[in-house]
């Protein structure tokens, strides 16, 4: 077999797109998105170094891709979800669980913010995210979201980054989040 055969044969690998997904998301999970390199990903993935560049155009389309799956992830995690600390705890639990896809979603600079795949899958999070708000009486429901939303997110940031370690220990994230609902709510009410 010559090696523009191989190159072809490889180029066709059935299930590529999942594959580099997959490969990327070990890399960033492992060492941050400045690693991701489409050639090393190709290696991984056993395919010819242009292949992945045919699925996603440049490791920007790449990243966005995967911020792409990473919201539609997290809108399947949030939907469902009964109350405003449910649908905190579900994004704890996708932070938790999809490290790799959350680093990757809220870093806008890497990522085309133009990009028809992500804007609708931001969109489709954030309704879900938005259904679980009953602001209480006298207060902005806006306000109240961007309240809750600020406590999960940083929160697991702060879980992701291994700066609340100590305090955590060995309680599942989501469940040390309940405790820290109960700052949500005003103590005069």
């Amino acid at each position: 077999m010559t090696p523009r055969s191989t190159e072809r044969s490889s180029y066709h690998h059935g299930g590529l797109r999942q594959a580099v997904l997959a490969a990327a998301l070990e890399v960033i999970a492992a060492e941050g998105p400045g690693a991701l390199s489409l050639r090393d990903l190709a290696r991984r993935a056993g395919v010819s170094h242009a292949a992945p560049a045919h699925h996603f155009g440049d490791r920007t389309g790449l990243l966005t891709a995967i911020a792409a799956q990473g919201f539609e992830l997290l809108a399947d995690t949030l939907a469902g979800g009964t109350t405003l600390a449910d649908r905190g705890r579900r994004y704890v639990r996708f932070a938790a669980g999809h490290p790799a896809h959350f680093q990757v979603m809220f870093a806008p600079a890497l990522l085309r913010a133009d990009d028809p795949d992500l804007a609708a899958a931001r969109e489709r999070a954030g309704a879900e995210l938005r259904a679980g708000v009953a602001a209480p009486p006298g207060r902005d429901a806006r306000a109240t979201g961007i309240a809750a939303w600020s406590l999960a997110h940083g929160f697991a940031t702060l879980y992701l980054t291994h700066n609340v370690d100590d305090a955590v220990g060995g309680v599942p994230p989501e469940e040390y989040f309940d405790g820290l609902t109960g700052f949500l709510t005003d103590p005069r009410d």
